[in-house]
């Protein structure tokens, strides 16, 4: 790690201000850049922002914090220790899953607790279970440590690691691999959904994937006391002390280039920051089509497939839930023909699966006394399809609240209160995201590694990506390492996986 800041008079302008920007800028930062964080919106967190209403607290973005120590690495870089400055809380379980027979099952922390949850489903599976952890590892071990935070600008950086993948079987699906050891159909659903997690539909996504297994057998699920603003709040503050300039509201209109260099953005105000070097941390696709001069449009010719929407569903309760987990993953009657439906032929359906945020559950100050606080995220089409959420975003609402209160939330129809919601829409608006997708592109096989936006652009040297539509991918600990890989094409040092 770099504890004391290097010396240089090189500038750098990081544009987005979410974890992957906020990570850049640290570490442009420890190398001794003078950095300019710019972030449209007039809050720190991109997509992670907090909303308040009523007197209930809402975490608007990610909520499952896993691979803990590299958050730990990004106050590490300046000597500071994070455990000064925030709590990661723990959770058991990590998951509790609620399916459409009524039944339950819960990923506990411990292997034990979660193989006598199996056992309750299918004796035979328990052993099935701690295979598929035995392979997971092996996929961890080459996947985390050895590809996440390595480059892959070039082809060849791909040919090199073919041999290990086909090893590994990587070029099945999550729901392959998971299927080859597990044989009840719930306990199969209840191993496959983490794609989900990072945009993905396990019947498509690769099995390298099956590493997020281990990645939470190893590290375990926590929750950050405060929430995930909370953590955006404390980074901001050590970018502060660390001299890093924040700048909200600044909408970039271009990134300016003279003869395949970088020079500086454009803000919408006309305003103009000169640079040696800038990192874009939104949805490459947005700074290809939008922010880059015509004569440099370098998009792929493959045209990337998308991840799905998300409707998310804020509300509080005037009624405690003491019964329901932190997590709960709540499962509709279907899943591989819902998950088609969304995918591929991106439209609503019937029906639908639900992630349940209760941090209540771990963090009272989310509402006010005697009270709850609820996320609910629903997969759905992105902008590729052709919903009307004019009309459908009250349909749905109305729908989730009738399911849940028949289920797991008795009552909530009476005790319900400041309810209101986000659409693809939303996520287009507010993040430029394409499509209104909530993870960037899907992870695919063939849009993983070299496959996907890479973290450098081919012809503008100086110009790098980082977030979740580049390597490796969407999720907490995709985005945050997105930065370290960076950090290795900037210096030719490789950073270590710290896992």
């Amino acid at each position: 790690m770099n504890a004391k800041i290097m010396v240089t008079d090189k500038t750098a302008v990081v544009i987005g201000a979410g974890f992957a920007g906020i990570a850049m800028a640290l570490r442009l930062r420890a190398l001794g850049y003078q950095v300019t964080l710019l972030e449209r919106l007039n809050s720190l967190g991109g997509r992670a922002q907090v909303f308040e209403r009523g007197g209930y607290r809402h975490d608007a973005g990610p909520t499952v914090i896993t691979a803990p120590f590299l958050f730990d690495e990004l106050f590490e870089l300046f000597d500071e220790k994070i455990e000064d400055h925030l709590e990661f809380v723990p959770l058991d379980p990590f998951y509790r899953f609620h399916f459409a027979d009524g039944r339950q099952f819960d990923y506990c922390a411990s292997i034990e607790d979660t193989l006598t949850e199996i056992r309750r489903f299918s004796a035979e599976d328990a052993d099935g279970y701690l295979k598929l952890l035995e392979k997971s590892k092996k996929v961890y071990d080459v996947a985390f440590k050895q590809l996440v935070h390595r480059p892959f600008t070039r082809v060849w950086d791909m040919v090199k690691q073919i041999p290990a993948l086909l090893i590994l079987k990587c070029y099945k699906t999550v729901s392959q691999m998971v299927n080859s050891h597990l044989k009840h159909p719930l306990i199969r659903q209840a191993f496959s959904i983490h794609p989900l997690l990072v945009g993905g539909n396990p019947f498509k996504t690769t099995a390298i994937y099956t590493l997020i297994h281990y990645l939470e057998r190893r590290w375990g699920v926590f929750f950050c006391m405060g929430g995930t603003g909370k953590l955006v709040d404390e980074l901001g503050a050590l970018m502060e002390r660390q001299g890093i300039k924040l700048v909200f509201g600044a909408d970039v209109d271009e990134i300016m280039v003279t003869q395949n260099t970088a020079t500086g953005v454009r803000l919408s105000n006309n305003q103009t920051i000169n640079c040696d070097l800038v990192v874009f941390g939104g949805d490459p696709e947005t700074c290809y089509r939008h922010l880059l001069p015509k004569s440099k449009l370098s998009l792929p010719k493959i045209k990337k497939q998308y991840s799905m929407g998300l409707y998310v569903l804020y509300f509080g309760t005037k009624k405690l839930y003491p019964d329901v987990a932190h997590h709960s993953i709540w499962m509709g009657p279907r899943f591989k023909e819902l998950l088609s439906e969304i995918f591929d032929d991106k439209k609503m359906s019937e029906d639908f699966s639900l992630y349940v945020h209760r941090p209540t559950a771990t963090d009272k100050s989310f509402a006010p006394e005697g009270c709850e606080s609820f996320y609910v995220l629903c997969p759905v089409p992105n902008l590729q399809g052709n919903v009307d959420w004019s009309t459908q975003a009250e349909v749905l609402r109305d729908r989730i609240v009738t399911a849940l209160e028949e289920t797991i939330l008795p009552d909530l129809s009476s005790v319900i209160e400041e309810v209101f919601w986000m659409t693809p829409e939303d996520f287009a608006k507010d993040y430029r995201s394409m499509h209104g997708a909530g993870f960037s592109i899907e992870p695919r096989l063939t849009q993983s590694a070299w496959f996907r936006f890479h973290n450098r652009d081919s012809a503008i040297s100086n110009l790098y990506f980082v977030g979740a539509g580049t390597h490796p991918g969407a999720g907490l600990p995709g985005v945050v390492s997105s930065a370290k890989v960076v950090e290795e094409l900037l210096t030719g040092v490789e950073v270590g996986s710290g896992g």
